[in-house]
């Protein structure tokens, strides 16, 4: 009864197949989508034996935490504590991303609504940044910070990370919806520059920061940062869960448990932010 008043209410301009068929082809995607994260939680949970079972099954059937007893136990025999390289990846992550979000919003405020000499040719080069992975930059990056001497510290990693090209692409061209008779109206009411960028510009590109914190966090807490970073204190929790994974085929449980713990964190994040931006979405459209 509900479906037939949803469907006499929302009046689709398509015929009901059409509707089926569009349905049809989400469903299939979405299911396309979630077999590896579907695969990777249930493979968390299998023992070993169904690990190597062929053909191999989606889903878990003598579910075990036998694997996250036996991370926990390697990880506890290790001379660095687990918390050490746990607190260097949630650092550098923090930081990281605060002061990627901080410096691109900024940047991306100025060119924006500022007209100033050289600011189109900037914005040129920061779009052509984009074109280059981490891989092209890493001798230059690796050079440079050799020079000024942060080599084996957890600078190496976080300063670069808030020069990230994509956020202040990304932040530029939301802040340019904004419209410039509101900043103006803000600041004839005797608002200054700062209020006016923490009080009314942030919290109407909303979405933006929130997609910009979702892409960099799931950038740095997936680091391994090995090469910058050679004391075994000062590494990351990836790099420590690698060397966990590569011991071998009688860790593959253990890998399996690896995988689903370094997904926790960046899932959880998308989730929370996922509804906050629908929510700004939604409720934002101010044009002018």
């Amino acid at each position: 009864m509900k479906i037939r008043k949803y469907l006499k209410r929302s009046k689709p301009n398509r015929s009901r197949v059409g509707d089926a068929g569009i349905y049809l082809l989400l469903i299939f995607f979405g299911l396309f989508m979630a077999f590896p994260l579907v695969y990777a939680i249930n493979g968390a949970f299998k023992p070993l034996d169904e690990i190597f079972v062929y053909p191999p099954r989606l889903f878990v059937e003598n579910p075990t935490l036998n694997n996250f007893q036996d991370l926990f136990i390697i990880m506890g025999k290790s001379w660095v504590p687990f918390s050490r390289y746990l607190f260097n990846t949630v650092f550098i992550t923090a930081a990281g991303t605060a002061g990627h979000l901080l410096i691109a919003s900024m940047g991306a405020y100025v060119l924006a609504k500022y007209d100033f000499p050289g600011g189109k040719t900037f914005f040129r080069i920061v779009v052509t940044a984009l074109m280059f992975n981490g891989y092209v930059t890493a001798i230059p990056n690796y050079l440079l910070m050799s020079r000024i001497g942060w080599v084996d510290t957890v600078w190496s990693i976080v300063i670069p990370a808030f020069a990230a090209p994509m956020g202040l692409f990304l932040m530029k061209q939301y802040m340019e919806g904004i419209p410039d008779a509101l900043l103006e109206a803000a600041k004839i009411d005797g608002a200054r520059e700062w209020r006016v960028f923490s009080t009314i510009v942030m919290p109407m590109v909303k979405p933006a920061w929130l997609t910009l914190i979702i892409l960099s966090v799931q950038n740095l807490w997936n680091t391994k940062a090995s090469n910058f970073i050679y004391s075994e204190e000062l590494k990351t929790l990836p790099y420590a869960l690698q060397q966990i994974i590569s011991g071998g085929v009688a860790r593959a449980g253990v890998g399996a448990a690896v995988t689903l713990v370094m997904m926790i964190v960046p899932i959880s994040i998308f989730i929370i932010s996922e509804s906050n931006i629908i929510e700004t979405m939604a409720s934002s459209g101010i044009k002018d």
